[in-house]
């Protein structure tokens, strides 16, 4: 098996409302986010990907389309969690991602891994698709997901 793997960095806060310790605060993360796809190696002679399984810089741009720009210095806020959700409404134009789970690293690299899914399922007719999903909260802590 062959894969390649893209790793991104983005910005975003969060807050786990039942957490019995400091989480339960609205805070913030340095993410690192790292994307790996398995596929056939394009082999097209005379075009720029022959030899790749994916271009990385394009493995990059669908991933800020899809996620990376969405979730960027946004706050990510459980859909259940009214009260950020109400204080962060009064901001004016604030960026705000809710999602239907609470915002844990497990349960936002599930998220992630469903929404890159089909943002890179079999572009180039090589099957080409998203393997694994690694995403980093802090340099210590992560969660990995995979088609498995």
């Amino acid at each position: 098996m062959l894969t390649i793997t893209r790793k991104l960095e983005f910005d975003a806060g969060h807050r786990i409302p039942d957490h019995k310790s400091q989480c339960r605060n609205l805070h913030g993360h340095r993410y690192t986010l790292e994307i790996t796809l398995i596929g056939e190696v394009i082999e097209q002679e005379g075009s720029s990907d022959n030899g790749m399984i994916m271009d990385f810089s394009d493995v990059k741009a669908l991933a800020k389309q899809h996620l990376v720009d969405v979730w960027d210095h946004a706050f990510i806020v459980y859909a259940k969690d009214q009260t950020v959700r109400d204080f962060l409404g009064s901001l004016p134009d604030h960026k705000t991602v809710i999602i239907e789970s609470i915002p844990t690293v497990e349960n936002l690299a599930r998220t992630a891994f469903n929404i890159l899914k089909a943002a890179y399922k079999d572009r180039y007719g090589t099957g080409l698709r998203l393997h694994k999903l690694v995403l980093h909260e802090t340099p210590n802590c992560w969660a990995e997901i995979s088609e498995d």
